[in-house]
């Protein structure tokens, strides 16, 4: 289990004001929100694959779709990621750029169809396995800010602490290293003068509002083996199934910091290491059917991830004083810190289910329009372990979180050898009674060409989504929140090239 309370830490495409690399429910989108991957060729039309077949991404895709194939083929990816930050906090602007260069696909698919023109309906199938790269967490964000913010996190650390005894207080997560270094203080006296044994309110002799800046960097990806198997019946129904292998790792680390012009505190710092590892399975399930010739459409369920998830988490806190006399110890206090435990732990993480639709309307042997359209409730995750109350967090996942549907758009034109290609994509924002749009959009682009025995594919993908980022909560007495509020806009772009071979 991880401290807490935490200070506020919120996901980039979640991006809604909540607990942050404290609260688990953050993990249950975080982990959850996988958009299609597949190969240059899907992913320059939208990622649109539900209704598609013969493609090296039906194996992590639609299943089914491998009953095209009438030969074997092998296929890898290779990747460039820019994830570009623009953040906003008290109308300054600062600016954050990460950069990753990844191996999102490798694929191979065995085809075996059906030779001759026999009387049964079984028209052979295929089996595909895949390595794909379905999430990426590297990015960095944060603010900085020469105007004095409105509050400062000791807010948060004194409403936090109201109703704790001092004899308990040191092992009260962050509020507890706030305590360590005198950031806040135990009030020993009543309005009568007298002496509060085991004191359960706080003060803190620091006034005045600092000024704040804060860097968060986040690590890790998230990838999937994929068994599947798609097979062909009268080359009018293709149904197929899979299995995926998933891990992941994830690293945050997250500095807050503070400055007062004034004293007796010249600054302080807050840091937050978290890091994050498991594997999961799944199960996939799909159909293609044919009714016409220049027609397909295409059907996928796509069971909850079972995860199994070991996390690390450790925080520490220093404070800078200007010599200052604290009567009650009778002490100065200059340069102080705290470290937290170590904190190992382990939880189940299940994942919501995903149903998709697709058509594919093809014109002629000039190309096709192809369209998807899939559900995922988040509401639907949740969250086990043996090692912390897991209730609350699976409560706000209920009531935080909702369903989204999520639609892809894409075309493909071809001209002899070449291809042109060209799609859109958009995601629903996952958070429920929000004034606050956290949609994703997406185009991608790209080009191809197909000789007889080799592909070769490139595509170009731009996404771009809002949010918000909250440091921490100090409420007021309307219980309205008042800490200090980031806008960030992300913006990401992605280079794909995938050569193919036919044999």
């Amino acid at each position: 289990m991880r401290l807490t309370p935490f200070i506020f830490f919120v996901v980039l495409f979640t991006s809604n004001l909540a607990f942050g690399q404290s609260g688990y429910y953050e993990d249950a989108y975080r982990f959850s929100h996988v958009k299609p991957a597949g190969s240059s060729r899907v992913m320059a039309i939208g990622g649109t694959q539900w209704s598609l077949g013969g493609d090296v991404s039906n194996i992590a895709g639609n299943p089914a779709g491998l009953g095209f194939f009438r030969t074997s083929e092998a296929s890898i990816s290779l990747g460039y990621s820019d994830w570009k930050v623009n953040t906003n906090y008290l109308d300054q602007q600062k600016s954050y750029n990460t950069t990753n260069f990844n191996l999102p696909n490798l694929s191979y698919v065995m085809a075996n169809p059906k030779e001759g023109l026999g009387r049964g309906a079984f028209k052979g199938g295929a089996f595909g396995i895949s390595i794909q790269r379905i999430a990426n967490f590297n990015t960095e964000y944060g603010f900085f800010s020469d105007q004095l913010g409105n509050t400062s996190i000791i807010d948060f650390y004194l409403q936090d602490a109201n109703g704790i005894r001092e004899s308990q207080i040191e092992s009260y997560g962050l509020t507890g290293l706030a305590y360590s270094t005198y950031q806040i203080n135990p009030i020993f006296f009543d309005e009568d003068g007298n002496v509060i044994n085991d004191p359960s309110t706080y003060d803190s002799f620091v006034t005045g509002f600092p000024f704040q800046d804060e860097n968060i960097r986040q690590e890790g990806s998230s990838n999937q083996i994929t068994f599947s198997y798609g097979a062909n019946f009268n080359h009018k129904v293709f149904v197929g199934g899979s299995l995926g292998i998933r891990n992941l790792n994830f690293s945050s680390t997250k500095t807050y910091n503070e400055e007062f012009p004034d004293g007796p505190l010249i600054n302080s710092s807050l840091t937050e290491r978290l890091y994050i590892n498991g594997s999961g399975i799944n199960l996939n399930l799909g159909l293609i059917y044919k009714p016409i010739d220049y027609l397909n459409l295409g059907f996928t369920f796509q069971t909850p991830t079972w995860y199994a998830l070991n996390e690390e988490y450790e925080a520490s806190m220093y404070a800078n004083y200007d010599n200052y006399e604290y009567e009650p110890e009778d002490i100065v206090l200059g340069e102080v810190d705290a470290l937290s435990d170590y904190i190992l732990g382990s939880y189940n993480l299940n994942t919501p289910l995903k149903i998709g639709a697709g058509a594919t309307f093809f014109l002629g042997k000039n190309g096709f329009i192809s369209g998807d359209v899939d559900f995922v409730d988040y509401s639907n995750s949740t969250i086990k372990s043996r090692d912390f109350d897991e209730g609350p967090d699976n409560q706000v996942i209920r009531t935080r979180y909702t369903s989204t549907l999520n639609y892809r758009l894409g075309a493909e034109v071809r001209l002899d050898v070449l291809r042109l290609r060209g799609g859109y994509a958009y995601y629903g924002d996952p958070i429920s009674n929000s004034d606050y749009d956290r949609s994703t959009n997406q185009i991608s682009g790209g080009i191809g060409a197909k000789f007889n025995k080799f592909t070769i594919d490139m595509a170009l993908i731009s996404q771009k989504a809002n949010g918000l980022y909250s440091s921490y909560q100090v409420l007021d007495g309307q219980n309205n929140n008042i800490g200090p509020v980031t806008e960030l806009e992300n913006r990401i772009f992605t280079g794909m090239l995938t050569l193919g071979f036919s044999f």
